[in-house]
């Protein structure tokens, strides 16, 4: 839903359009925010989003506009424009962004935008491309600070002046002859020191930095932990190749919670490029789908080894669907705090331990009360102490399992260099069930010679 402000420029952008009024629709157009104008335009239909763009192509806000959309109205909105317009666009826009959006086209269009940009952009675009897109080298920008360790305090300062081309001047990195990082110097620390003295003099040596090829959730880790404004990216010689800021940080941990959660529900972020296309979303949902087919034709067989004792003692039947439902709730639970903690790097594998310990106490008093509870309810409507104690143990017994399991699977994914958050949602509901119905049945068959009575 729109914020008022929102809705009432996008009232009288739709108002202006209608009247024809293209002087007036630029002038609010330069007015409004970019991340406001990208909201804009995916309100409006085809021809009133073409009129609109060539407006803020005019305005030069096309740029910024483009960096703020999401995947899917980027490729319907790029689709439609020509390489060479493409490319002057591009041009206007900050090395990442333009490679973020460059990689979502196809390889042969991306090198046609590419050959009609000037030389110096296009190098710059293709550096970026050349990094996988969730490392430090695919989200980090090229245009970054840098002065020489012999560089003093008032020339470093009057470089600051004259820097237009850096995306943001929040440290000053000082690198050496070879370009390699050696300290970095706050703005700060800059301004209270004496103008003679050198930056060497001055710079914190101990830099806080990432490899081109260090993940991207481990990136924005060290930016929370160390509350940076930026991180500087070198290569394996330490050479400074780039900067991160926390402008990107903050879109990586959006995106890194939106893949986890879709992760979780078992399909994938590709879906929001997709948009309407149903054959291609049907393609991702199927896989996690059919393991849980899988999961429910062996819950199947397991319920038909049992047949016997459930035969015999049919009230067994009405408490599966309780002990199946609550396992796979405290297996999710505890798979989705493992998942968040090692994304915050607040679990790793030496304390994992302490941590599993944890979750099977809590699984163990969650047992206790919710198998005292449904014991309860179990001796009231079917008349039957024993019942009462079998469906009491089987709860309790699985949600330990459960919570185990909801730990073990994640940490197991992780060690197999696999997203732990695929173990948070369907695989682990499938298993806890698998778990929880051979638990209460297997309870009931040992204590089937106390059951004669109950039907």
């Amino acid at each position: 839903m729109l914020d008022r402000r929102v809705h009432l420029r996008l009232e009288a952008i739709r108002r202006l359009m209608r009247k024809g009024a293209t002087a007036n629709l630029r002038r609010i157009v330069e007015k409004t925010h970019p991340a406001d104008l990208a909201t804009i335009f995916t309100e409006l239909n085809d021809l009133e989003q073409g009129r609109l763009f060539q407006i803020l192509i005019q305005s030069q806000l096309a740029g910024d506009v483009l960096s703020e959309l999401d995947a899917e109205s980027l490729q319907g909105l790029v689709g439609s424009l020509g390489d060479e317009e493409l490319a002057g666009i591009l041009s206007e826009m900050d090395a990442d962004d333009a490679a973020d959006l460059l990689a979502l086209l196809p390889e042969e269009r991306r090198e046609g935008i590419l050959s009609a940009m000037n030389v110096e952009d296009s190098e710059d675009i293709g550096r970026l491309l050349e990094y996988p897109e969730d490392t430090a080298g695919g989200i980090m920008t090229s245009s970054f600070f840098a002065l020489g360790e012999r560089t003093t305090v008032h020339d470093a300062i009057e470089a600051i002046q004259g820097a237009e081309e850096a995306e943001t001047v929040f440290y000053v990195y000082v690198v050496n002859e070879e370009g390699r990082l050696v300290g970095v110097v706050s703005l700060r620390q800059l301004i209270t020191s004496p103008p003679t003295v050198t930056l060497r003099q001055i710079m914190n040596p101990d830099v806080i930095l990432v490899d081109v090829g260090t993940d991207q959730e481990q990136v924005a880790a060290l930016v929370a932990k160390y509350d940076l404004l930026a991180i500087p990216v070198v290569d394996e010689a330490r050479r400074l190749v780039g900067i991160i800021t926390v402008d990107d940080v903050i879109d990586v941990l959006r995106e890194e919670a939106t893949e986890d959660v879709f992760k979780m529900a078992g399909t994938s972020q590709e879906e929001l490029v997709y948009g309407n296309r149903v054959l291609p979303i049907v393609r991702i949902r199927m896989p996690w789908l059919l393991i849980n087919l899988l999961g429910g034709v062996l819950t199947g067989t397991i319920l038909w080894w049992f047949r016997a004792t459930v035969e015999e003692i049919i009230a067994l039947v009405s408490f599966v669907p309780v002990i199946t439902a609550m396992g796979g709730n405290v297996g999710t639970q505890s798979s989705s705090i493992l998942v968040r903690a090692f994304a915050t790097g607040r679990v790793d594998f030496s304390n994992l331990a302490a941590h599993l310990w944890k979750e099977i106490r809590v699984g163990l008093l969650l047992g206790v009360v919710c198998g005292l509870l449904v014991g309860v309810v179990a001796i009231w409507w079917h008349g039957n102490a024993y019942l009462g104690a079998v469906v009491c143990l089987s709860m309790f017994v699985a949600m330990t399992v459960a919570a185990a399991m909801g730990t073990l699977a994640p940490a197991l994914f992780r060690k197999m260099k696999i997203d732990p958050a695929v173990a948070s949602g369907p695989f682990v509901t499938t298993a806890n069930d698998l778990t929880g119905i051979l638990i209460y049945l297997g309870t009931a068959t040992v204590f089937l010679r106390y059951l004669p009575h109950v039907r």
